[in-house]
């Protein structure tokens, strides 16, 4: 048996389905990423399917929620108990830049200069919703909003450039 191995109840709160862990489970998590706040990088596996998650402190308390990448129909699972494996996630997360949308800064001057000058969590936030859209058709409509967004012409998700 895996380490950091156990079982767990689901449980929700509001509409997020969630299982507590062990106070010996986190105080390893915790030693292991050198941090006791959230989010904490994890992964593991629920029963045995692999996930790659955020630890969260919610409310005074640690949770693992429970997506339904996780756990096909979650929200409905609630009270069934769940076999879980989890450690500390120590993998670098870079994300690469859709070739589209930076083919489309590095056409524009003002657009590459502008998200040059983006604080790292911004930047890495346009990355992330461009690659996590499905369709072609999805993101080069997307990738002309966050060029025009680039440029000053418009907010993007109500965010302004500064």
């Amino acid at each position: 048996m895996k380490k950091n191995h156990f079982k767990a109840r689901l449980e929700i709160t509001g509409i997020n389905p969630f299982v507590f862990l062990s106070e010996k489970i986190l105080n390893e998590i915790f030693e292991k990423s050198g941090k006791n706040k959230s989010p904490i990088r994890v992964k593991g596996s629920v029963n045995d399917k692999e996930f790659r998650q955020n630890l969260m402190k919610y409310l005074g308390e640690w949770r693992l929620y429970i997506n339904l990448k996780m756990l096909k129909n979650s929200p409905k699972r609630i009270g069934e108990i769940l076999d879980i494996w989890i450690e500390y996630d120590n993998a670098v997360i870079k994300n690469i830049i859709h070739p589209d949308l930076e083919k489309a800064i590095n056409e524009n001057n003002v657009a590459l200069k502008n998200f040059e000058n983006l604080i790292p969590s911004r930047k890495n936030e346009l990355i992330k919703y461009i690659n996590n859209l499905k369709s072609e058709t999805a993101i080069n409509k997307n990738i002309e909003k966050i060029i025009r967004h680039l440029k000053g012409e418009t907010d993007f998700f109500g965010k302004k450039i500064t």
